[in-house]
């Protein structure tokens, strides 16, 4: 549907938008320069916090910011200016960085943090499209995130501005991560929830272990076999040798063609029936992992082994399922 806003589409005001927002983030590559590199020496040797501030969007950006940076492993906080000349300033310790963000660079309440600031001796680093304002004049580092007017017909609206400071924020947090050698086990400990927690779930997390293991020697006879697969109801046995590696799998699809093959269940030992080269995968594998590598062979589990190739865990599709991994 073609919808028409005077001699404008809509579609092209926000194709303009969308447009006039890439090109200010694109901008602000050739904008990193030493003062980029003094900001994230701060940050990364800060003994604290990273204390955050700024009035209005930019206060809610520096909010978005804030949240980004405990999210990879850098401690924050917002300070609402206007609040933290009514007591809440005294969160702020000896040892944190604050980073102020301010369009104008020019921003009455924050004008009062920022004397705090000094006399605790906090280094500022500042978020600003305005280099010769007051902020960036008091502040030990300075990122440039000016742009090129803002997206829209009056460019009152601080759009491509806010998107800008964002993107910078987005950067620092991305940095400092690399920076603390922050893995996938980090950030699965600090998201727990949501599609980043079970995208990262790790095969240990839902494995079945000790007496919840299936297991039969090599030489155990069909007949005793059937049991341990009855007793666990996971569908399969784990087999192992005398040295409790493992050789094989008995599953219920071995055991219906046993029964056509017509064995003599209690004396043929499992060996002479069971699946050889079983599929199997390590504990510290994501979840995500045993899932790709069951639809491929379209099996329901996996046995989970250590570097000595002995069973240490069993994963079943239901767990994968109840985890919601899938």
């Amino acid at each position: 549907m073609w919808l028409n806003f005077g001699r404008v589409s809509l579609l092209d005001i926000a194709r303009q938008v969308i447009q006039h927002e890439s090109q200010a983030i694109a901008a602000l590559v050739d904008k990193l320069d030493s003062s980029f590199e003094r900001a994230i020496e701060l940050m990364r040797n800060c003994q604290g916090r990273i204390i955050v501030t700024g009035m209005g969007k930019s206060g809610l950006i520096g909010r978005k910011i804030t949240a980004t940076l405990n999210s990879t492993g850098t401690p924050a906080f917002f300070l609402h200016p206007a609040e933290s000349v009514h007591g809440d300033f005294g969160l702020v310790r000896r040892g944190d960085v604050a980073l102020a963000l301010s369009k104008s660079g020019d921003t009455a309440e924050l004008a009062q943090v920022l004397i705090m600031f000094k006399r605790l001796g906090v280094p500022i680093i500042s978020m600003t499209g305005n280099l010769s304002s007051p902020l960036a004049q008091k502040s030990d580092a300075v990122l440039d995130v000016s742009t090129d007017g803002e997206a829209g017909t009056n460019e009152l609206i601080p759009t491509s501005s806010a998107t800008a400071a964002m993107v910078m924020g987005d950067a620092l947090a991305i940095v400092l991560l690399d920076l603390q050698g922050f893995n996938n086990d980090d950030l699965a400990f600090l998201h727990p929830g949501g599609e980043i927690g079970k995208r990262l779930l790790r095969v240990a997390d839902l494995m079945h272990t000790g007496d919840e293991i299936p297991v039969v020697s090599d030489q155990t006879p069909i007949s005793q076999t059937i049991l341990e697969i009855t007793s666990k109801r996971l569908g399969f046995t784990t087999v192992v040798d005398s040295d409790g590696k493992l050789v094989g799998v008995y599953t219920d699809g071995d055991l219906r063609r046993t029964i056509e093959q017509a064995k003599d269940m209690r004396n043929t030992p499992i060996c002479d029936v069971m699946t050889r080269n079983p599929k199997t995968i390590s504990r510290n594998s994501i979840a995500e992992k045993a899932v790709h590598v069951m639809e491929t062979h379209k099996i329901t589990s996996l046995v989970v082994v250590d570097g000595e190739n002995k069973p240490e865990g069993v994963i079943h599709l239901h767990d994968l399922l109840a985890a919601k991994v899938i």
